[in-house]
């Protein structure tokens, strides 16, 4: 049997154990328990790809899949219906095989979707230019934050209370490496500071319900700072899209719009911003020309990538864009159009109000916010909400989040959010609270059923 291929000689690895002080390989890994090197795997005996899949299958329906349970967990993923169109051109092989399209010349079907998703993405947030996708919601969110310190040459973002937590973390973990500070701001504080470069907005927040953006918005032309909105793209059916009220930078998680839940991802970051920023955009941009024919072609327009171009002038060093996620995203508006997305928001809204207007009825249950909201709302609970969702769960039902589960997590990490109080002063508590999604894909008689088994507590 041949030796393995190992690139680095006798002398080589002696001379890397000198630098890191350890005269043999043996002493690297002393503090290894014996018992642990060069373990012997007891792995079972091979399978027929009968008897594999039949095992896979098994290990699977341990999971409580959507096919089978009925859902009213959002807080960033949503479960909303594909048409299956979607499916249909997404698994098509010159679409889900095509790489990088780096030859604009034999890449022509990759860059003509991506304009269509970028122009449909402008279409539904009001703004004027978008890029080509980015990782998901909250990378990009984190770099149009960076987008606004470098436009404004400041080194300071503010991040509203009520924006979800986790987009908190990641915008807060990218900016330190710039040596950029964040902070939290409360709704009902006074003025920025005024060295901030921008305010991040979720509308609608964290907990379901609208902001004031116009007041948002003053606050951040007072100091000269970017004003950057975090949407809920399936809202923009039937609310004011952002660029109507003259918002600097639009980001969004896309995952809403045609693609699955699949346990977690993969996602797709929605990024739109006015065209005077576009240079300072990150990923790519894709345009539309004309060859010497006169043909129509599609090409890279701006690529500002580190990938690309001199790393100390890239803007980002995200080196992919979710081309067919954003395909399936762009087949979706397609196939909805105007009309089709409005009726799945309106679906949304009045299914979530009928669903929180029923709880609000229970007896020791009561809605924690009074703001209008779109279609998740807080529940307080008689009984700690983990209780709640174990009942639900033997019913085949996935309950809300539980926002103390949140809350606890943050503490733990020494987040600048570390109580109720925090995430937003009218709230007095949000000890026992459950945050509850209703899309079109529930029914009457699955909000009727989650009602009837919270009334049992």
């Amino acid at each position: 049997m041949p030796s393995p291929y190992l690139p680095n000689t006798d002398a080589d690895r002696m001379v890397m154990l000198r630098e890191i002080g350890v005269s043999s390989t043996e002493e690297l890994f002393q503090d290894i328990p014996e018992r642990f090197r060069n373990a012997h795997f007891r792995l079972p005996s091979p399978l027929s790809e009968l008897e594999l899949k039949e095992e896979l299958r098994q290990l699977s329906n341990r999971n409580a899949n959507l096919d089978e349970y009925t859902c009213f967990l959002g807080a960033g993923y949503y479960r909303h219906f594909i048409p299956s169109v979607v499916n249909h051109i997404t698994s098509r092989s010159e679409f889900y095989t095509a790489y990088t399209p780096y030859q604009a010349e034999v890449s022509q079907g990759t860059l003509q979707a991506i304009y269509e998703f970028q122009s449909l993405v402008c279409q539904l947030t009001g703004m004027e230019v978008s890029n080509a996708g980015m990782y998901d919601g909250s990378t990009a969110a984190a770099e149009a934050a960076l987008l606004a310190c470098r436009v404004t040459r400041r080194d300071k973002v503010a991040v509203l209370s009520t924006v979800h937590p986790r987009y908190c973390e990641v915008v807060d973990t990218y900016v330190k490496g710039h040596g950029i500070s964040m902070e939290r701001v409360e709704a009902d504080s006074g003025g920025l500071s005024s060295d901030c470069a921008c305010l991040i907005v979720e509308q609608p927040n964290f907990f379901g319900y609208f902001e004031d953006m116009k007041a948002y918005l003053q606050k951040a032309r007072e100091i000269g700072a970017l004003l950057i909105v975090i949407v809920d793209p399936i809202s923009l059916g039937m609310f004011k899209p952002p660029g109507d009220y003259e918002v600097d930078i639009v980001v969004a998680e896309g995952q809403a719009l045609g693609n699955s839940i699949s346990f977690g991802g993969p996602g797709l970051g929605i990024f739109a911003c006015r065209k005077e920023y576009m240079r300072q955009m990150p990923g790519r941009l894709v345009g539309r020309t004309v060859d010497a024919d006169g043909q129509t072609g599609y090409v890279m327009t701006m690529i500002t990538r580190e990938q690309h171009i001199r790393r100390e002038r890239a803007t980002s060093n995200i080196c992919t864009s979710e081309a067919l996620v954003a395909l399936a995203t762009a087949v979706y508006l397609a196939t909805l159009g105007k009309r089709g997305l409005r009726q799945v928001a309106e679906l949304c809204y009045h299914k979530a109000h009928y669903a929180a207007d029923a709880i609000g009825r229970l007896k020791g249950y009561s809605l924690v916010f009074q703001q209008p909201f779109f279609k998740e709302f807080v529940v307080r609970c008689p009984v700690a909400p983990r209780h709640i969702n174990e009942a639900l769960l033997k019913e085949r039902i996935i309950g809300g989040l539980d926002l103390s589960h949140v809350i606890d997590s943050l503490k733990a990490e020494d987040c600048s959010i570390v109580s109720a109080s925090s995430l937003q002063p009218s709230a007095l508590s949000l000890t026992n609270s459950m945050l509850f999604c209703v899309t079109e894909m529930n029914t009457k008689e699955d909000i009727d059923r989650l009602v009837e088994i919270l009334g049992t507590f």
